[in-house]
């Protein structure tokens, strides 16, 4: 079984944003959605990954962090997105020194 880190980008009252790690490797990233009984998922993995590996994660994402939340949830539903990494885009621009332009 591998060893999958969840690295928490974001948080709000009803959804929280992770990075997913193995090891030191990015393989992944997820969006939880807490609707009243049904927790919403969109994991997006990497190519490498396979059906198996998936589906194990998807048991890892339930197991340590949708029971933790204590949430009550009559059904889990994940979609799942599976491509390589076109990267990070944002509306502000930075210098070369990574602050931000005024």
């Amino acid at each position: 079984m591998a060893d999958y880190y969840f690295e928490r980008e974001c948080r709000t009252p009803q959804s929280e944003a992770y990075n997913i790690l193995e090891g030191d490797n990015a393989v992944g990233r997820l969006d939880l959605h807490f609707a009243a009984t049904i927790v919403h998922a969109t994991l997006c993995v990497n190519e490498s990954l396979t059906q198996e590996q998936i589906q194990e994660l998807i048991e890892t994402i339930d197991e340590e962090l949708v029971d933790a939340v204590g949430v009550t949830r009559d059904e889990f539903i994940v979609h799942v997105h599976q491509g390589h990494d076109v990267g990070v885009f944002t509306n502000r621009e930075f210098d070369q020194n990574g602050g931000e332009k005024i």
